[in-house]
Formats: C-alpha cells, sequence, structure tokens
C-alpha cells in the first residue's frame, strides 16, 4: 500500500486482536486479516503515522452504559496539547451488539453545548459520514482539519440512529455531555435541541493529534484519585490537567488520564462500570495509546480498601507488588517506562485499619526503594499530613479523608519531577 494512502483506511480493532494491533502501532484494514502481507504492508506504513501522532484525550472506557435510540450526544473533550489532524475514537470495546452511527461532528466549545459559531466539521470513518463499530471493537476516523490548543475544549457530537445496548462509557467524567432530543442534531452549532445534560461519555474514547511541539505522551495510570474525584465538573483540576498545565510550560507532552473510579490492580470490580482489573486493561488503556513514552502508576488502594486478594483471598503487600511486576513487565516488553507512585494515605475512611495501612506502608516502602519501576513520584508524601502521615494532610483534602481536594491534586501534580519523563 503506498503511504500517501493510508488515511483512507477504515480502523477497525476488535479484542483481543486490538491490544496486539495497539501495541504494534497497527491500522488493521476492513477484509484485511492480520498477519496477511498486505495487512503488515499497511502496519509499516501506520507505525510511521503512529510516530507523529499523541493522544489528546483519552478517557478508559468500560460496560455498563444506558442505551440510546434516535438521539445525538453532545460531549466535551478537553485536549491537553496543541496539535492538528484530529482523529476521532469510537469504542464499542464493551458492547453486546454492533453500533451503528450516523454522523459525527467536532468543534470548537463556545459555551455548554453551544459550538463557536463556523467552527462545526464533519467526521468522516473512511471518508464516509456513518460508521458501524462491530461489537467488542473501537473504530478511529479520518483526520479531520482542525488545530487545538492546550488546555482547549471540544464537542464532539455522535448521532445513534438506531437503537444500542448497554454503552461503552465512562462513567464519572467530572464534566458535562448533552442528550438531545430525537433526531440527528450534529450539525447545529445552538445548544436549543440538547434538552438533557449527563456527566458521563459514551462511545467517545479519544482524540489524537499531530502535535504542534509535543514529542510524546504520558498516560497517568490508576483509580478514582487519577479520574478526579470529588473535583468540580467542567474544572479540569485532576492532578493530569494540572501535570498538562505543567508540561506544556515547560517541556510539552500530552497527557491522558487513564482513571477509573473504584479500579483494581489485580481484581475485576464487581460494579462493572468500574472496569476489569489493571492487570487486563493496562494493555489497551495505557500501552495502546498514541505516542506513548511514560505510564506514571498510581493504584492499588481500593485492591487495599477491600482486601481483595487473588483468588477471593485476602489481600497482602506481597500481592499488591507481584501485580505491580507484571505491568511493568507489559510495559517494559512495548518499549514504555513505568513511574511508580505511592499511595496515598487514607485514615480516616472507611478503607483505613491498622491492617491495612500495614500493607499500604509495606507496598509504599516497596515502590520507593526496590528500584523495579523506571521512577518514582512520592505522592504519599506530597499530601501526608506531617503531623499524622497516615493522613491526608487537611489542607488537601476533600472532605471524605481519601480523595485531594483541587489544592491536593495540584500538590500531586507538582510531586512529579518532570525530567523522569521522556
Amino acid at each position: 500500500m503506498l503511504a500517501a494512502s493510508r488515511h483512507r483506511l477504515l480502523t477497525v480493532l476488535t479484542a483481543p486482536a486490538a491490544v496486539v494491533a495497539l501495541l504494534a502501532g497497527a491500522q488493521v484494514a476492513v477484509g484485511r486479516t492480520a498477519g496477511s502481507p498486505a495487512a503488515e504492508s499497511a502496519s509499516s506504513h501506520s507505525q510511521v503515522a503512529q510516530g507523529r501522532r499523541v493522544a489528546a484525550w483519552s478517557p478508559s472506557m468500560t460496560a455498563g452504559g444506558p442505551n440510546f435510540d434516535d438521539q445525538t450526544i453532545r460531549m466535551v473533550a478537553h485536549s491537553t496539547v496543541e496539535g492538528g489532524a484530529l482523529r476521532i475514537h469510537l469504542s464499542n470495546l464493551r458492547g453486546t451488539i454492533p453500533l451503528s452511527v450516523g454522523t459525527v461532528t467536532i468543534g470548537a466549545q463556545a459555551g455548554r453545548a453551544t459550538a463557536v459559531a463556523g467552527s462545526l466539521l464533519p467526521v468522516t470513518f473512511a471518508h464516509r459520514r456513518s460508521v458501524t463499530v462491530p461489537t467488542g471493537g473501537e473504530v478511529v476516523s479520518d483526520p479531520v482539519a482542525m488545530h487545538v490548543k492546550a488546555d482547549q475544549s471540544v464537542l464532539v457530537s455522535v448521532y445513534l440512529p438506531r437503537a444500542t445496548s448497554s454503552a461503552t462509557w465512562h462513567s464519572d467524567a467530572f464534566d458535562t455531555s448533552y442528550l438531545s432530543s430525537p433526531g440527528d442534531h450534529t450539525g447545529e452549532a445552538s445548544d436549543a435541541s440538547y434538552v438533557a445534560a449527563r456527566t458521563s461519555w459514551y462511545y467517545l474514547s479519544g482524540i489524537d493529534v499531530v502535535p504542534t511541539r509535543a514529542r510524546g505522551t504520558v498516560v497517568a495510570f490508576g483509580d478514582s484519585i487519577t479520574d478526579g474525584y470529588n473535583t468540580p465538573a467542567g474544572a479540569y483540576h485532576r492532578w493530569p490537567d494540572d501535570l498538562a498545565r505543567r508540561l506544556a510550560a515547560t517541556r510539552p507532552m500530552a497527557v491522558v488520564d487513564a482513571g477509573i473510579g473504584g479500579n483494581r490492580v489485580l481484581t475485576d470490580v464487581p460494579n462493572i462500570w468500574q472496569g476489569v482489573s489493571a492487570t487486563k486493561r493496562f494493555a489497551h488503556d495505557a500501552l495502546g495509546q498514541p505516542g506513548v513514552r511514560d505510564v506514571i502508576l498510581l493504584q492499588g488502594i481500593n485492591d487495599i480498601g477491600n482486601n481483595a486478594g487473588p483468588g477471593g483471598k485476602p489481600l497482602t503487600a506481597g500481592d499488591l507488588i507481584d501485580g505491580y511486576r507484571g505491568l511493568i513487565r507489559q510495559a517494559h516488553a512495548a518499549g514504555v517506562r513505568v513511574i511508580g507512585g505511592t499511595m496515598l494515605p487514607d485514615k480516616g475512611n472507611g478503607y483505613y485499619s491498622d491492617s491495612a495501612e500495614a500493607i499500604r506502608q509495606e507496598a509504599n516502602h516497596w515502590i520507593r526503594t526496590s528500584g523495579a519501576f523506571d521512577g518514582v513520584v512520592d505522592f504519599d508524601k506530597a499530601v501526608a499530613d506531617p503531623a499524622d502521615p497516615a493522613a491526608l494532610t487537611p489542607a488537601y483534602d476533600s472532605g471524605d479523608h481519601i480523595h485531594p481536594n483541587e489544592k491536593g491534586m495540584q500538590a500531586l501534580a507538582d510531586a512529579v519531577d518532570l525530567s523522569l519523563l521522556r
């Protein structure tokens, strides 16, 4: 295949082949079989393009969302990096039937569900306005001739003409999405047809760009602390957002927030919207991001708080450490560095007990001293109360004694030594 024609492919990835293709940086075209000479040719060209692209925004997706029928969803996506030639990622990874997408547009946000006049652009997939996303699959659009700045919000509108199954979604967006009255309202700049608001993202799993200056992507991987729990909706004051602003001012890199509230390292959560384990999702959600170079891992407190060891057994620090080692192996096999983050204190929260604190302390000691990670961020030290290191310092406590407030989130971002990032 000629390099000039590589963008005419409709990228369709299905699990588990999706993980393999993403790790290889490959685009798998409709009608092609991975491993065939034609697919290998497509892969070689797409890897060149992949090297130029970075993930500007990409929430981790789970199962369990609502159903839709003949409705337009307008969602806010907040870019962490400056760039152009945007591509939109749609996911039916956790769906049970094929997803029919009628039309998609993207434009600059003026406010709420209103787009800047004249900014709405059509999004195509293999030069077609409509696309069907297979069950368990994902698609990537053709590049859109649009430029975004770092810390800028855009509106992505997706029209779903037929009844869906339970949506692939990101439940806790800490942002606002807008649902329309019946019909296709993707081309309307006004918000007049958008009659309901939600705080989740549906099917929209990423935006990547050709960056203006950035050389790579940092993935912040974790649970509700990384996802931004207890931060105001639409404020973009999660610690990965704050880290992105630090990087933009010094050494531009894209930042992806791959946090899921309630998520664990070792075991799946019974509430399916909180996601499969980090061990299972790491290859897709972290290592599959365009341009990924570094992952900052901050996770494990949900394993400890639920005493959720492998096989239903009580958790030990050794179990958690084995889980970390497995994630490190996955990353290094893909040529990605992993920065280990120490777990935050939680005294006063329902998760806390003397035995749980002992596991946290043992695991944090290993993170700091083992040398297994490619670097360490001591998040624990950054937000612990000097008078009681088992607790968050009151100035950083959102009130539940486990999730930092906006000042605490900034403290976490400030704790990252930027020289650790490539």
